[in-house]
């Protein structure tokens, strides 16, 4: 038995010998090599068909080339970790990895990432520190951001674990720096700040946050701060920020959401915010809008309101009428519309003031031809 094991050992490494020869770039041939080999204990050789391997460049500088071959890198570095405990070594190959990686065009944030990690557990925090600095200096300068986006917030994860709370700060003024649309930072780096119990800070940074010219998400930006106003219990600056922000934007979830939170202390204001919300979405021309409002208003009142409450709301509720509307030449497509009672109301005003300016011009009109009849006659 145990030549046998032998020989179909020797015929795996003879086919994986073959498939290399004939591909240098068959990384599945090393990866499945280097397995057996460390199977079988062979450090010396799992060493040299992993260099063999890493010395194997992709033929092509695009990245989707490049990702099998990185896990080369990976694999190697975690087998001088784990199989041969010399963690000095693991971190010489991540970092020999890093030198290798055209930055200029892509990048690895796990790469990065991995390499100050290992420095870590090498009692290393001033390389792991430097390792980040760099990787952070080289992606921005390139303009690889979802690269760059990663390895700053795995700097800072790793520098909140330690309590490094100045570095902390630092490292979110560095982000926002070179990221500044960046939504989502503004509202972590408020957060930290709201954690720490620096109200005025968190604030301050929220301010900043909201005066951006760009921002990828601006209303998470705006709902972090309602939110951090309403766990501070300050309901004044709730009810300021939610007018502000609707001299921005007139979108009916804010509406909902104003009305929502009013309704928490005050129907009468509730009730107030989601009449403004209705006018000011009727007067946009916003008919879906205004449904979803109607909607969302009928769903407080039966909550919270009384039978004449609900009944006023949904005396208000639309009704839904198939049209159809021309798309291109002959040809037409169905669409649902929605009829509102007050529209009707304002369509049967506009009609009856049409009316009497045609009944009036009509008067003028005969005013004229009888004064034409009298000066007629004079003569």
């Amino acid at each position: 038995m145990a030549k046998k094991g032998v020989l179909i050992k020797n015929q795996k490494l003879s086919e994986y010998e073959s498939r290399i020869e004939k591909d240098k770039s068959d990384y599945d041939a090393y990866f499945d090599y280097a397995k057996l080999l460390i199977d079988d204990g062979d450090t010396a050789q799992v060493r040299d068909v992993y260099e063999r391997a890493i010395a194997a460049l992709p033929p092509v500088q695009e990245k989707k080339f490049w990702k099998r071959y990185i896990y080369l890198w990976i694999n190697y570095a975690i087998f001088e970790e784990l199989e041969c405990d010399d963690l000095s070594r693991a971190c010489d190959v991540y970092l020999s990895c890093l030198d290798i990686i055209p930055h200029s065009l892509f990048s690895f944030s796990k790469i990065w990432i991995y390499c100050a990690k290992a420095h870590i557990r090498a009692n290393k925090l001033s390389e792991c520190r430097k390792i980040f600095g760099k990787g952070i200096g080289i992606l921005s300068k390139s303009n690889l951001i979802p690269e760059l986006k990663k390895v700053i917030e795995a700097y800072l994860s790793i520098e909140l674990s330690l309590g490094e709370v100045e570095r902390c700060r630092q490292i979110h003024l560095k982000y926002l720096e070179l990221i500044p649309q960046h939504s989502e930072e503004w509202t972590n780096f408020a957060q930290l700040e709201a954690n720490l119990g620096e109200t005025d800070r968190a604030r301050a940074i929220f301010e900043i946050g909201i005066s951006q010219d760009e921002l990828d998400m601006p209303e998470a930006v705006w709902k972090a701060y309602i939110d951090f106003e309403i766990g501070e219990g300050e309901l004044d600056n709730v009810r300021t920020l939610y007018k502000r922000l609707l001299e921005r934007t007139s979108h009916v979830k804010v509406w909902i959401s104003f009305a929502q939170f009013e309704g928490l202390n005050d129907l009468k204001l509730a009730r107030e915010v989601f009449q403004k919300g209705y006018d000011s979405l009727r007067d946009n021309g916003l008919k879906e809008e205004r449904v979803l409002l109607l909607d969302a208003w009928r769903v407080f009142e039966k909550s919270k309101g009384t039978s004449a409450t609900v009944a006023e709301v949904e005396r208000k509720m639309p009704r839904r009428v198939k049209r159809k509307r021309m798309v291109a030449e002959n040809e037409y497509e169905e669409y649902f519309d929605y009829h509102f009672p007050d529209d009707r109301d304002e369509a049967a005003g506009s009609l009856k003031i049409l009316e009497m300016a045609t009944k009036w011009k009509a008067q003028l009109g005969k005013d004229d031809s009888d004064s034409d009849d009298s000066d007629s006659d004079d003569e």
